[in-house]
């Protein structure tokens, strides 16, 4: 009886980890969708009240919604930026990293990510719209 049981836990831990894993992950997902949603419909629900409010209620609301529009486009912008430095990282750390231990054909392999950093740099800095 004692050996049957052993297989039996051995194959029920691993999927009751998986499906745990999964419903973890299906909720995480679920609440900031929900977060997201109900932070949308409060920033709606404020910019109708100042717009209903008064005169310079419209105005107020519409600078509002260029300057979140501007702090969006400063984040993703620096977001480019760090990417492509992490990456460049990377790249001349691989490198370095395969030089050492296989030889110089295969370090090239390194180069990939490194450019990838190249390009993401001189994406933000010549390529990209102005921020205004």
């Amino acid at each position: 009886m004692e050996n049957v049981l052993i297989p039996v836990v051995g194959m029920l831990i691993p999927i009751v980890a998986i499906v745990s894993l999964f419903t973890f992950i299906s909720l995480a997902v679920w609440f900031g969708t929900r977060q997201k949603e109900r932070d949308a419909f409060y920033k709606a629900e404020t910019l109708r009240r100042i717009t209903e409010a008064s005169g310079e209620g419209a105005k107020a609301a519409i600078d509002l919604l260029r300057e979140e529009e501007h702090l969006k486009r400063i984040k993703s912008r620096e977001g480019l930026k760090i990417g492509g430095l992490v990456n460049l990282g990377l790249g001349v750390g691989l490198t370095i990293f395969l030089w050492a231990l296989v030889g110089p054909k295969i370090a090239l392999c390194g180069l990939i990510p490194g450019l990838i950093g190249v390009a993401l740099l001189i994406y933000v800095t010549f390529m990209a719209g102005p921020v205004e």
